[in-house]
């Protein structure tokens, strides 16, 4: 079955920035905190303090993946503008969204040119207190932070437009599902998708329910399923993941399967699971038909982040500034 991956991290080079202070890489896949926490966030083979597209490549075509959205988040340290070197060097298999720090002095600066200048389509919010932004900010929110509603109003003006967010789970400042709902009432031309399934907890399914049916009456709120099995405690033994299978199969009672996306939030999440796991466990289950199977695996993603007008902005796109830069040097 042909996937498209919905949810993957591309790193250059390893930039860590969060509560826990900067990221230090130290070689083999691992990297430390400034606060002395070390882990493991590249599995065997990938890359020793980075990992490149040219290594998830042959992945991709082992696991039939023929297309790949690239998110950003602070545990790796953004990676806008390799983001933006990729979908170039592979225009129409990569798509990416970058982000921003709504708090910067220049954000609405970063903003534009990542917008009208390198074509993105798709804006990353990596909130999250434990790996975000709320874990060196006061808290704030989407729907209501004059900051992020300078950048909202902006993007308006792009019908299609994806606004990825991560939140954290419900314990952390961050968890704002009912500000999603404001921002999806607000602007309806645009497509919101929640990351990690509203950070999912098998044991205690009403909380989830209750975010889900929030988000039911908008048809521009989406949900990805990556990352479930590290966050709801499940790895390679439990294969496939019965506890991952009651919230999915939550999800798709509520929503339908034509507003989940599947991914794997790798390369973190296939050092608790191997990625092989993480690209087949659906199938191995009997949640979806296999038409919704489809939808879920490839077609879903496809049509949100892949849009032909959002595809053709990013390939139409060239930097000026480095272009300005190459004529000089």
């Amino acid at each position: 079955m042909k996937k498209i991956e919905g949810h993957i991290h591309l790193v250059r080079a390893l930039a860590g920035s969060k509560s826990q202070g900067r990221l230090s890489p130290l070689g083999n896949g691992y990297a430390i905190w400034d606060n002395g926490e070390i882990i493991h966030l590249i599995p065997e083979g990938w890359g020793d303090d980075n990992f490149l597209a040219e290594k998830y490549l042959p992945v991709m075509e082992q696991e039939d993946i023929e297309k790949a959205v690239i998110l950003q988040g602070t545990l790796n340290g953004y990676q806008n503008y390799y983001t933006y070197q990729v979908v170039k060097q592979y225009p129409g298999k990569f798509i990416g969204a970058f982000a921003v720090d709504p708090y910067d002095d220049f954000a609405m600066d970063i903003v534009k040119r990542h917008v009208e200048d390198l074509g993105f389509r798709a804006l990353k919010f990596e909130i999250s207190q434990g790996g975000g932004l709320h874990g060196f900010h006061k808290p704030f929110r989407l729907d209501t932070d004059n900051n992020v509603s300078k950048i909202m109003h902006y993007l308006a003006d792009y019908p299609g437009f994806v606004i990825t967010t991560d939140y954290g789970d419900y314990t952390q400042t961050s968890y704002q599902p009912e500000a999603i709902v404001n921002l999806a009432k607000r602007y309806p031309k645009l497509d919101f998708v929640v990351c990690h399934l509203s950070f999912p907890n098998a044991d205690h399914l009403n909380r989830l329910e209750n975010a889900l049916e929030q988000f039911a009456p908008y048809e521009n709120i989406y949900v990805d399923i990556s990352a479930i099995q590290d966050i709801d405690g499940e790895t390679t033994e439990a294969f496939p993941y019965p506890r991952c299978q009651k919230t999915v199969g939550l999800a798709k009672k509520i929503l339908g399967a034509k507003r989940i996306i599947w991914g794997t939030d790798s390369p973190w999440s296939s050092t608790f699971n191997t990625y092989h796991q993480l690209a087949t466990w659906l199938e191995n289950t009997d949640i979806f038909s296999q038409v919704e199977l489809e939808d879920v695996m490839y077609n879903n993603a496809n049509r949100i982040y892949f849009k032909p007008a959002n595809v053709e902005a990013a390939a139409k796109a060239e930097d000026p500034v480095y272009k300005k830069f190459k004529e000089t040097h």
